[in-house]
């Protein structure tokens, strides 16, 4: 795979990424699950996954992709919202799945942890743009994702933004 290619990759998913790690700095506040449980008694979401998280995750990714908009060709206006928006959903239903199977907000489910809001974002830009995803971009992305999801957790983890280096 060509440098080309990767740069390609992270233009593209530049504004899911920024939207994922808002919510680190900007979040908090009350739950998107209004504290309420699945059928399973337990939590649907957790007490990470907040309102105010996720409107400042869709607020920065959206920026981010009006900027892009702005400085490369052929890159929709409101390409980063729809990013911004899968990349949230995907985190949401990362987080849903770790409540099913018994993991606390914060614990570790390798994989999932680094590709679900990726994910979330190519299902989503498939629905609109499906000329701008190619399988070599799709395949790019999911190359670099985990190793910069962990490094900017590390990081964030030892800025005292996260209370784990995941």
């Amino acid at each position: 795979m060509s440098v080309v290619i990767f740069i390609e990759a992270l233009k593209f998913i530049f504004p899911a990424y920024c939207a994922n790690a808002i919510p680190v700095i900007a979040g908090g506040g009350f739950p998107i699950d209004f504290r309420k449980n699945f059928l399973d008694g337990r939590p649907i979401f957790g007490k990470n996954k907040t309102i105010r998280g996720f409107f400042f995750g869709l607020v920065s990714g959206t920026l981010v992709g009006i900027a892009e908009s702005l400085f490369f060709e052929n890159y929709p206006l409101y390409f980063g919202f729809i990013l911004s928006l899968g990349a949230l959903t995907g985190d949401l239903l990362g987080a849903f799945l770790k409540r099913r199977i018994g993991l606390k907000p914060g614990d570790l489910l390798p994989v999932v942890d680094q590709v679900d809001f990726i994910l979330g974002a190519i299902i989503f830009s498939l629905f609109f743009y499906v000329s701008m995803v190619s399988l070599e971009l799709v395949v790019a992305v999911l190359i670099i994702t985990p190793p910069l999801h962990l490094l900017t957790n590390y990081i964030a983890y030892k800025t005292g933004l996260k209370s784990t280096p995941w």
